[in-house]
């Protein structure tokens, strides 16, 4: 993500989650981290029209990795593009030498908790009321990243499913 993706990940963002949207500042902020030696790793994904319809980000300090948000606009979901865009999550928190790998995801949200699962995500906890304004709890899952990585699991190896082109993922390299 660059800061020219702000803006149609504000739109984005406000469509997906309305009553919780991050605001263009919290975004600024996240990104002033997604930097050479910065704790931050941000995505987005791109359709061939050039049209923005996810992101995804990464927090990495200290060996542990938190997802702070992943999101897919609702004309390409269940192509394949959450598991892409968790998948580079995945990679990168690896390669940045997290052992463990957290993240939240709304209780009623059962689509993501699958998605999640199919990773080796596993619930660790619930955070009650996580979500404002509404008091949503959040399930808090935990991907061992070590465990996984001793098995041989491959994220990107996931199957999509046929017949749907993905949205090319964009890396938040540093010079473009």
């Amino acid at each position: 993500m660059r800061w020219w993706d702000i803006a149609p990940v504000l739109a984005l963002e406000r469509e997906l989650f309305p009553e919780d949207a991050w605001s263009a500042g919290m975004f600024w902020s996240e990104l002033a981290e997604a930097r050479p030696g910065g704790t931050r790793h941000y995505t987005v994904a791109v359709a061939p029209d050039g049209a923005l319809v996810g992101y995804a980000g990464l927090m990495a300090v200290a060996g542990e990795g938190d997802v702070q948000t992943i999101a897919v606009d609702g004309r390409h979901q269940g192509t394949g593009l959450g598991a892409a865009l968790l998948a580079d999550l995945v990679r990168e928190a690896g390669r940045r030498g997290c052992a463990d790998l957290l993240l939240e995801v709304r209780v009623d949200n059962a689509r993501a908790q699958r998605l999640y699962e199919r990773f080796g995500f596993e619930p660790v906890g619930i955070r009650r009321g996580y979500y404002q304004p509404a008091g949503v709890d959040a399930l808090v899952m935990r991907l061992d990243l070590a465990a996984a990585a001793a098995d041989g699991a491959a994220p990107e190896d996931l199957d999509e499913p046929a017949g749907h082109p993905r949205p090319d993922v964009k890396k938040d390299t540093p010079h473009g």
